[in-house]
């Protein structure tokens, strides 16, 4: 059993290498043994590539030996033809020997199709559950996404030691964390797959709402909800460094790199998480003002929360949010503070 749970954390350390490319993918590892020596390893490095167990599999110089291997991998193999042909094909193809399996999948072809049974009943040995609760942590996205089927939600703001987001009179964005704490958020940014903002945060910050100082990062699809479409497409949101998705009343078009996203709002957390949804968005940032985290807050429709508190002073001014839920991490970054929230 020991040796068993070293490969499945080995397996998880390679499937992290694959964070903020592979969505709405997991992220998964494959580790291949013999007499318990690796013999191959690969990851899941980008969308509509070659998973895991391909790349482990391509990797093992003398083939004849996967009819005595072990294969672990973090998560289920696939069982159904989507971008690319079923993994558990080819693992029956090569008769490895044992599969040892971290979780099982919740994508609904999978479920339908289970590769744990196909794979058994072509007589290889298949164990699941191998540090499943560390499997499953690793692609909480993905299995909130299919479970709840909506993304899943992180809110994000900075507030000062006095509990203000922002001065009530600004006239230009105000910067209350440090450059640490920023380069924490554009990490963060890389690995999600979608940012929302209101209309009054796109007025005054007019932010670009990407990616900045992380090499090959993705840049998220921005979010802006823009009910009566009043925003000047003079802003940086419309450029095309990514896409945006305006959330309005008025119309559904695409632009180029716009898509104008119409929808009720009447019900509109509700709305918005099911056109979300459908577009294969696992997991948004919201970076909006107080007004739009509130509505999140209110609803609770959220996840994790990142609250980031500086040690800067506003004496009056727009208040955080308040949150209900377990402080899962704490960090000291500089001179600020993160506490990192989990409904």
């Amino acid at each position: 059993m020991k040796d068993t749970e070293f490969f499945m954390k080995k397996c998880l350390e390679l499937a992290k290498k694959g964070e903020g490319k592979v969505s709405p993918n997991p992220m998964v590892g494959c580790i291949i043994t013999h007499n318990s020596k690796i013999i191959g390893k690969g990851y899941h490095k980008k969308y509509k590539t070659e998973h895991a167990e391909v790349n482990a599999i391509n990797s093992v110089k003398n083939k004849e030996l996967l009819k005595e291997a072990d294969l672990y991998v973090n998560l289920e193999p696939c069982s159904h033809h989507g971008n690319t042909p079923p993994c558990s094909d080819l693992i029956i193809k090569y008769k490895i020997k044992n599969v040892y399996i971290g979780s099982r999948d919740i994508y609904p072809e999978v479920v339908k199709n289970s590769s744990i049974d196909k794979m058994r009943r072509e007589g290889i040995n298949v164990k699941v559950g191998i540090l499943e609760s560390k499997c499953k942590e690793l692609n909480k996205r993905f299995y909130l996404f299919h479970e709840k089927k909506r993304p899943f939600i992180i809110l994000k703001w900075a507030e000062s030691r006095d509990g203000f987001i922002a001065p009530k009179k600004q006239k230009q964005p105000l910067w209350l964390t440090s450059k640490k704490s920023k380069e924490f958020v554009h990490f963060q940014r890389s690995i999600e797959n979608g940012i929302i903002i209101g209309r009054v945060t796109a007025e005054k910050d007019n932010p670009m709402l990407n990616v900045r100082g992380i090499k090959n990062a993705i840049n998220p699809t921005r979010i802006i909800i823009d009910k009566n479409l009043k925003l000047s497409n003079t802003l940086n949101i419309f450029n095309d460094q990514a896409k945006t998705i305006i959330v309005n009343s008025v119309k559904k078009l695409e632009i180029g790199s716009n898509l104008f996203l119409k929808i009720n709002f009447d019900n509109f957390i509700k709305e918005l998480m099911l056109e979300l949804y459908k577009l294969n968005i696992l997991s948004v940032i919201i970076e909006g003002g107080s007004k739009t985290l509130n509505t999140f807050i209110s609803e609770n429709i959220w996840d994790e929360a990142y609250v980031f508190s500086s040690n800067i002073i506003l004496k009056d001014g727009i208040k955080a949010p308040k949150i209900k839920g377990e402080i899962k991490q704490k960090y000291n970054i500089d001179t600020d503070i993160l506490k990192i929230y989990k409904k």
